[in-house]
């Protein structure tokens, strides 16, 4: 029986939970399965290990704003416009702040 993405991720997750790109890629197939708690959740996770994890600020920003959670969507899209700055990650730092400018409105 082959395996599903989801399951191959969650599989290499529990081998090394330290592993940020792995941790990514399962918040977004929660994201993909409309399971926003659990993706949250694994987002805020990774930027606990990882703050330096560019992607992460954006998407978790994203959810944020879904569920409604602005005040926080805001901080983290402004943590996120930081590092994606000090990074040189000039096209994830435009994103967030069109993100951020459409929630600020």
């Amino acid at each position: 029986m082959v395996k599903s993405r989801f399951e191959t991720l969650k599989d290499f997750l529990a081998r090394d939970p330290k592993d940020s790109f792995t941790r990514y890629a399962l918040a977004m197939e929660y994201v993909g399965q409309h399971e926003i708690g659990e993706a949250t959740k694994h987002l805020e996770e990774l930027l606990k290990q990882d703050g330096l994890y560019v992607p992460a600020y954006q998407q978790l920003g994203s959810l944020y704003a879904r569920l409604e959670r602005r005040d926080e969507a805001i901080s983290i899209l402004r943590r996120g416009i930081e590092v994606a700055k000090d990074a040189g990650d000039t096209h994830a730092r435009g994103e967030m702040l069109d993100a951020l400018d459409e929630l600020e409105m």
